[in-house]
């Protein structure tokens, strides 16, 4: 059983590695790390932003559902008036 893994395993490595030899082609390219970092940061503050607007939406809808406000006092209701009221 264990022979039978390694077996595959090795035979898994010697493919990769004549796969990885025999396909790839230098590329002569410069990323600068600075560039980088800008991208890091321009992720992060969208993902930032977007995780406070989903949080300040997800309190409004649960606090609407619960029928309280954040200071836990209860939210008035409307009460609308039947048209046949004013007619009388």
């Amino acid at each position: 059983m264990i022979k039978k893994i390694f077996c595959r395993m090795l035979s898994f490595t010697y493919f990769f590695c004549c796969f990885y030899t025999l396909f790839t082609m230098p590329v002569y390219a410069y990323i600068d790390p600075s560039a980088v970092t800008y991208v890091i940061q321009a992720v992060a503050g969208v993902l930032i932003a977007l995780g406070a607007a989903l949080t300040i939406f997800r309190h409004k809808i649960f606090s609407a559902f619960n029928g309280r406000r954040k200071d836990n006092t209860p939210v008035e209701k409307i009460e609308f008036k039947d048209v046949e009221d004013d007619e009388k």
